[in-house]
């Protein structure tokens, strides 16, 4: 098992991603390396401010590995450690330790990977879908994304691009209230369900599922596909809480 080491990286840029969600992208640090789907943890060094929730996060790395940068994406929540991080000047130094997790694509490329993502939880597969477009890979990758608006859905313009870019990948995104929406859409509505799956999808059993959001949607996905029939070896979880 890999031992994680600590880091020192510089903040080298912040972007809008989506309503109430940033990203930051910071310097690859010398010698650091890391698998599509892991996560670090980052610690802020001397904060302006502190809070009972601490100074220590843990991200999914959202970029590749092939890019210059570590790309980190989250919800903007109203505490000490996103108020610092919005806030913080260009440079501003954060230790980081990593990566870790095993939230990784599967090596047997017969066997079609199928993500479900609930909002923030699009980070891992972000960094999956990027690296098998760069790298060529012969998995079929299906992503299934749901979102309340358009507006809430961060990477939706760079999932369209990848899916027209690579072709053995398919991207699925869901909205479940378009009556809050500004905007058109003539996609899939609702929660992702099991007929939605059936629609996409060459057949339930066969493909490994990946499941990343916040808890309550992770268990309804987990108790959608047993019930389907999907084997719970070919389940992979990862919650997403605090966010």
């Amino acid at each position: 098992m890999a031992i994680s080491t600590t880091f020192k990286s510089r903040l080298k840029e912040k972007e809008y991603l989506a309503e109430g969600t940033m990203g930051f992208h910071f310097a690859k640090p010398d010698g650091f390396q890391f698998k599509p789907g892991q996560y670090v943890d980052m610690t802020l060094i001397d904060p302006a401010e502190t809070d009972a929730e601490g100074n220590i996060r843990s991200f999914s790395i959202a970029s590749a590995p092939e890019d210059g940068d570590l790309l980190m994406a989250t919800r903007m929540r109203d505490t000490a450690f996103k108020r610092v991080l919005r806030m913080a000047p260009p440079d501003i130094e954060v230790s980081l330790e990593g990566p870790m997790g095993s939230f990784t694509l599967h090596n047997n490329s017969a066997k079609p990977a199928v993500f479900l993502a609930g909002g923030i939880g699009i980070t891992p597969f972000s960094s999956i879908i990027r690296h098998a477009a760069k790298a060529g890979l012969p998995h079929h990758l299906y992503l299934f994304y749901s979102n309340r608006r358009p507006e809430d859905a961060a990477f939706l313009n760079v999932l369209n691009e990848l899916e027209k870019t690579n072709l053995n990948f398919r991207f699925i995104p869901s909205m479940s209230e378009m009556s809050k929406s500004g905007q058109a859409w003539n996609g899939e509505v609702g929660l992702i369900h099991s007929d939605m799956l059936t629609r996409h999808l060459p057949g339930l059993q066969g493909p490994i599922y990946y499941v990343a959001g916040p808890p309550a949607m992770v268990a309804a996905m987990r108790q959608m596909l047993t019930a389907a029939g999907v084997d719970e070896d070919d389940i992979r979880t990862e919650e997403f809480s605090g966010y």
